[in-house]
């Protein structure tokens, strides 16, 4: 009896464990995983340009060549009224004056600059055409002065001396710039004696013009005299001031 007694509880037990085991809750499902995070794209590259300018300095009038290169760029344009070119070429230009060349180029990752300069030289002006040659008997008729003498007389007075001096400096010079050059000096008189004596007394003078010349450097090969007397007189009027201006040394270039 006892035995059975037993028997029962531990069926009893038995029982209860599985009717506890039974009624357990089953435990919750494991969380679902977290969703995959999105990485967003790169976002596009920036582009870049380079321009030379080729030559960078030119004469007004000359041409130079503009390269230039690009990368991540769809688009391009040149100002200075150029406009749209490929990403990626070359352009002549004829700048009249110094002139920058800015180039900007697009793309998806925005835009970029460049530029050259081509500086323009402007020639100097061509130099003036030479100075015609003045004529060395014009040169001779402006610069050289009559030296004037007294009455009957061929000795060379003070302020003849003086227009002599002037007139060898000129002479000298006129010679250096002129091979061609030979001048003739004129003896003249005034009216008063006789032909033959004033052809003489006109010699005296040019003589002695030639002679004061000579002994201040003028080449006496480039000179020459002549004597004419009264036949060639400045003026023809009877008094002394008339007078004197016939009573000279005249310079005259040898034709």
């Amino acid at each position: 009896m006892v035995r059975k007694h037993r028997i029962a509880l531990v069926l009893l037990s038995i029982c209860l464990i599985f009717l506890a085991a039974g009624c357990k809750k089953p435990p919750p499902p494991p969380p679902p995983p977290p969703p995959p995070v999105e990485t967003p794209p790169p976002a596009p590259a920036r582009p870049t340009v380079s321009i030379t300018a080729e030559p960078s300095s030119i004469e007004r009038g000359k041409s130079a060549t503009l390269r230039w290169s690009s990368t991540n760029a769809t688009g391009a344009s040149l100002n200075q009224g150029i406009g749209a070119v490929p990403a990626n070429g070359s352009r002549e230009v004829f700048p009249t004056e110094t002139t920058s060349y800015e180039i900007t180029v697009t793309g998806p990752g925005g835009q970029t600059n460049g530029s050259a300069t081509v500086t323009v030289r402007v020639p100097p002006p061509p130099p003036p055409p030479p100075a015609p040659a003045e004529d060395w008997q014009e040169v001779a008729s402006r610069t050289l002065r009559d030296a004037y003498f007294d009455y009957d007389k061929s000795d060379v007075r003070s302020d003849a001396e003086a227009v002599l001096r002037a007139n060898a400096d000129a002479l000298k010079q006129l010679f250096a710039n002129h091979a061609q050059a030979r001048i003739v000096i004129e003896g003249h008189c005034d009216e008063r004696g006789t032909s033959e004596y004033n052809l003489a007394l006109g010699d005296r003078r040019s003589t002695a013009a030639q002679e004061f010349l000579v002994n201040s450097g003028v080449p006496a090969g480039r000179l020459s005299t002549i004597s004419y007397g009264k036949e060639r007189p400045q003026c023809s009027d009877a008094n002394e001031g008339c007078w004197q201006r016939n009573r000279r040394a005249h310079f005259a270039p040898a034709r």
